[in-house]
């Protein structure tokens, strides 16, 4: 009994290693990440340059290295072959020129790349469906900057590691609508904690969820690994709030966690709106 005891412990902690084992298996050194930053027309976030700073400071105390760009020229193949991962801090509206770019990024998604979509990333690239597929919606509507609580509902998941359990927050509550049935919801905002100042809004946009409504996931889209979180519009956060901080850091260790080589032989959409394989 004591063996197999010893065999069943055995294999239970190989079990756990296999599935909080992101952070132990990125190689850093590699790691490569592109912060893109253009806006289009419409409202642009104050805290775009703090987060820039920040994944600027995550990248010099884990040894990855950042390039920063706010130029749509940067999305070609040849460039985009480069990183590890594609992180839009914040993005909202038309974040492209042309189709060409858009392409560009499709492309890198479906050879095996990675991406990291933070807050209103949400409103980005709005009449491009797979695009809102990929990051599981389009911005709906949010209340007042308030105080709520986000839950973490998959405590498993390395990108939730160290993270309260129920965290009280300062942020906006963001509703989504074209929601894809694809992410796996892994943090939610609790809707009974917001105040009570716009009910009917609240009760329109959130729908059937009564209590938890989806705040962070991942995705593994069209050949691609995503994460995303609605959380982050207050731009003191990106440099003061160390529970935030990490937050983002272990989206961005997920995703790196599960890119390996980008193999292009995988990508098969010749416009943008290929139908999805």
């Amino acid at each position: 009994m004591n063996r197999i005891s010893t065999i069943l412990s055995f294999c239970f902690l190989l079990l756990f290693f296999a599935t909080t084992s992101h952070s132990q298996s990125v190689n850093w050194k590699r790691v490569k990440v592109l912060v893109y930053t253009k806006n289009g027309k419409g409202y642009v976030h104050d805290n775009i340059p703090n987060a820039v700073q920040c994944i600027q400071k995550l990248g010099q105390q884990n040894g990855f290295s950042v390039d920063v760009s706010e130029d749509p020229v940067v999305f070609t193949e040849d460039n985009l072959k480069k990183y590890t991962l594609l992180l839009f801090p914040s993005t909202n509206n038309d974040v492209f020129d042309t189709d060409d770019q858009r392409l560009a990024f499709r492309r890198y998604i479906e050879a095996g790349g990675g991406f990291v979509g933070i807050h209103s990333v949400m409103g980005t690239e709005r009449n491009w469906t797979w695009f809102k597929r990929m990051i599981g919606g389009s911005f709906a509507w949010h209340p007042k900057f308030q105080k709520f609580t986000v839950e973490v509902i998959d405590t498993k998941n390395s990108s939730m590691q160290g993270l309260p359990k129920k965290w009280q927050r300062e942020d906006e509550f963001y509703f989504t609508k074209e929601m894809s049935p694809g992410p796996t919801v892994i943090m939610a905002n609790d809707l009974t904690t917001l105040n009570n100042d716009e009910p009917e809004k609240v009760k329109m946009f959130g729908g059937t969820y009564t209590q938890l409504y989806p705040s962070a996931w991942y995705y593994n889209f069209d050949g691609g690994y995503t994460w995303c979180t609605t959380l982050g519009h207050a731009k003191t956060d990106y440099l003061n709030d160390e529970t935030f901080i990490k937050h983002i850091f272990q989206g961005i260790r997920y995703v790196a966690g599960q890119v390996t080589k980008l193999d292009y032989s995988k990508a098969y959409a010749d416009s943008r709106d290929t139908p999805i394989r």
